[in-house]
Parts: structure tokens; sequence; C-alpha cells
């Protein structure tokens, strides 16, 4: 089934781009590369709010929707479209469904870190920061899955976030918005991909509402949703960078919007110029351009600070 059209202006056509590719280039000779990506967190934004949220059957219900429905609808939408996703997975969400991360590899996709309880790394102490990544780790290296990319909960990462990803070996962050093209970090423990994130390409500032505890407010139209994104995309396309939209299945696995994310990824594949890839083929090819900017984290100084409250 093919999402009904919506007015717009016809961008599938694009002006001489604002970037000039190289032989190694990471997009492949594309405009712009398109990263698909869920993050499946279920019960557990809700839960770290407090876990008494538990005994509230109808919010467990609204957030068990995910990947008990939402995940198999989008599946069998991406085989359809024949394009593979990039699936983030809290560790306590991996575990309390043992089958859900499995079938999601089964079905080619790539599996992802995504903590263990959701919990977001500037809230936790560096010891509690490195517990919640390693028992992730330890869910994951049970199931037989390996993992090669990280995003934070809420993508609030730490200054130390950076080093404890790359220190467990894995390739890539997507945490930060440092830029809307890949970027290398150095770190004391080697080099990561950072595969840079923006809230107008997530679908939780347009769809979240629950009375309690409050994740937002405002139900946005799928319509504007896929406005706001598609004038992303269309400008990505221009400058060459990295349209990496992350969707939530217990938000855009809803029917309607559904719909309009195919929509969206049709208009894409329609254009001709857009690559799609999984987060982790997208930061090989990034580690192999040679034109990859690379940058080094400094927080500012307390010195700096200082005429600044708080």
């Amino acid at each position: 089934m093919t999402a009904e059209p919506m007015e717009h202006n016809d961008n599938r056509t694009r002006p001489a781009p604002a970037w000039t590719p190289g032989p190694s280039d990471w997009r492949q000779g594309a405009s712009a590369v398109f990263t698909m990506t869920f993050d499946v967190d279920a019960e557990t934004p809700i839960l770290g709010s407090g876990k008494s949220y538990a005994d509230n059957l109808m919010v467990m219900s609204h957030q068990s929707y995910g990947p008990d429905v939402g995940v198999p609808r989008i599946l069998n939408m991406l085989d359809e479209l024949d394009i593979q996703a990039t699936f983030f997975i809290p560790g306590w969400v991996a575990e309390h469904r043992a089958g859900l991360a499995p079938t999601i590899i089964e079905r080619g996709h790539e599996v992802a870190h995504h903590s263990y309880s959701h919990q977001a790394p500037t809230s936790m102490t560096m010891t509690e920061e490195r517990d919640d990544f390693e028992r992730a780790l330890a869910v994951f290296d049970a199931q037989g899955i390996a993992v090669t990319g990280y995003r934070a909960a809420n993508w609030c990462a730490s200054w130390r976030t950076p080093a404890l990803v790359a220190e467990y070996g894995l390739t890539y962050d997507s945490s930060l918005m440092g830029d809307d093209r890949p970027y290398t970090i150095s770190t004391p423990a080697g080099r990561l991909v950072e595969l840079p994130v923006h809230w107008s390409l997530d679908d939780w500032e347009q769809y979240a509402f629950l009375p309690a505890p409050d994740i937002g407010s405002i139900i946005q139209s799928p319509a504007r949703a896929v406005e706001v994104w598609r004038a992303e995309l269309d400008g990505m396309r221009h400058f060459g960078g990295l349209f990496n939209l992350c969707a939530h299945p217990f938000l855009s696995g809803r029917p309607g919007r559904l719909l309009a994310l195919r929509g969206l990824i049709e208009y894409a594949q329609d254009c001709g110029d857009v690559t799609f890839a999984t987060c982790a083929a997208t930061a090989e090819l990034v580690l192999k351009d040679e034109h990859t900017a690379e940058r080094t984290l400094t927080k500012l100084s307390d010195a700096a600070l200082e005429s600044f409250p708080g």
C-alpha cells in the first residue's frame, strides 16, 4: 500500500550541490545518505520517571505498543520498500523481550546499543554510566548480537561517553549535534565516528503525548511531521548531509503515521540521489573517507564559565 501523496513543491531535481564529492566520499556518489533509525524504547522512558508507573495499565500498554505492534508493522514496511534500518534497543527491552533483537537481525537490519535502562548518562556518575553500558552489552552478547554503535538515552551523552563507547570497541556514536555530516571524535580510547542527530529529525517532538508522566503535550498531524522532515531531506541533498531520522515504534508505528513515514521514504527513493544505509555501514564508509573531519572534544573550563550563573 502506498501513502496518499501530499501537496508539495517538486524538489526532486536539485540545484548544483554546495559540495564536491571526493574519490573516497562516504556518500558514494549520492547527494545525501538516509539512515532510517528506530529507538525501541518500550516501557523504559516511563519507568525512568518512576517505577510506580508500572501500576498504570494505560501507560504500560501505550509503551508496549511499540515493540509488540509497531516493530512488526515497521519490519513489514521495510521489507516492502527494500531498505535496511538501524534499531537502537535498550538492554532492558532486549532482555525482557528475548526474541525482539534476534528477529530484527534475522530480517536483515542492524541492532545497536541504546543503554540498558534508558537513563541519560548526564544523570549518572562515572561508575553508574559504565555499569549501565556494560549491562546492556552483556544482554546483547548473551543473545549472540555484536553491536557496533551506540545512542545515548535522550541523546544526553556525558563528556565521558565517547571514550567509553570507543573503549569497548564500538565504531560509532549517534547522540551529538555538532554537524549535519558525519565526523570523527578523537578520544583517549581511540577514534570514534559520530553520526549526528537533531531534534528536527525526531518523531518524539511531533507525536509524544501522555497525561503523566509528561513526555510531551502536542500531537502533530503526520502531514506536518513529513513536511518538516522533507524540508530537511532536501536541505541535506543540497549540502551533502546525513539525513539521520529517528522514529519510535510506539509513536511512528501508529497507522496514519507509518503511512506518512512510508511516503517520505518513497519520496527519497524517487529523488534518485539519496542512498539508504544502516548506521554501521555508514560509519565504515566514514572511516574510509580521507576527508572526514576529526574533532577533539574540549569541555569549557571553570574560568570560562565564571561569568554565568549556576
